[in-house]
């Protein structure tokens, strides 16, 4: 499997390629995972300079942070209520049409950096979702073969939530429980997408090593394609850009499971993405 990385401090990542356990340094193709290296076929040639032998390996891997996979995108788009359990846990009938809200990109973080308690917040939960990276701008895309061949990849996404300020303080846009800083960690990897199998996933999700979400992605209620397809019809998708796809059953906001506390540990994955670890602190 081939996995694109983005290691070191915040704001100074260095852009890695995973391949056959080696760890290899992106710098001589590109400064950064971003849109403009998606979109100009980065991701074929980090491949192909790994197998020519261009790219030295990375030193000293393992001493460093790891940051989310993407720089900052343009947009982070979210789908709520995209699994028909979670759906059925809230009672809420199944959406006829994707719902749809934003983060603000500056909620992105690495995927084991703390996860910030914000002010005046009461209600903080936690939802594993699989990330869609774009790799190709879209905009009216004309089938749902289209839109699978303009996504780039896959990441693991945490989409933390703010309960009280989501459904009270958003007047029905979502976007104010949503956007607060390190409500999004991503990674540990971006995944191409002719590696993933997306439509069949399990994702998981535990705090304090008790179990919270186990479900797939099977149980979406529009998949991927749907997703990207759809959005297409009504912005314009940029490379680099993140979708959410929405979390399984199992959140706090069920009644069944207290919110995060500061000293809480929330960890959670994809199948074939990798996982996260991310302390609660005070913000």
């Amino acid at each position: 499997m081939t996995t694109l990385r983005r290691l070191g401090p915040a704001g100074a990542e260095l852009p890695a390629i995973e391949a056959e356990g080696q760890v290899y340094d992106l710098r001589p193709l590109t400064e950064d995972i971003d849109g403009a290296f998606l979109a100009g076929g980065g991701i074929a040639r980090a491949r192909e300079a790994v197998q020519d032998g261009y790219l030295p390996l990375l030193e000293g891997v393992e001493g460093l942070r790891v940051g989310a996979p993407i720089a900052r995108p343009t947009a982070i788009v979210c789908i709520g209520q995209n699994y028909k359990a979670h759906a059925a846990e809230l009672g809420a009938p199944p959406p006829e049409l994707p719902i749809v809200f934003f983060k603000h990109p500056s909620s992105m973080i690495g995927p084991n950096d703390p996860i910030a308690l914000p002010r005046r917040s009461s209600q903080v939960d936690w939802e594993v979702e699989l990330g869609i990276v774009i790799g190709s701008r879209a905009s009216y895309l004309g089938s749902e073969e289209d839109a699978l061949a303009a996504i780039a990849g896959y990441v693991v996404s945490h989409d933390v939530s703010e309960r009280d300020w989501q459904m009270n303080h958003s007047a029905g846009q979502w976007s104010m429980g949503k956007s607060a800083p390190t409500f999004n960690p991503v990674g540990p990897w971006l995944v191409p997408a002719d590696e993933v199998e997306a439509g069949s996933l399990r994702l998981w999700s535990r705090v304090n090593g008790e179990p919270r979400q186990d479900s797939n992605t099977a149980d979406m209620i529009f998949s991927v394609a749907t997703l990207v397809h759809h959005l297409s019809q009504y912005m314009i998708l940029e490379p680099g850009d993140l979708i959410n796809t929405g979390t399984p059953q199992g959140v706090a906001i069920s009644g069944k499971f207290p919110y995060l506390r500061a000293g809480d540990v929330v960890e959670l994955g994809v199948e074939g993405l990798g996982q996260q670890r991310g302390e609660v602190v005070e913000g």
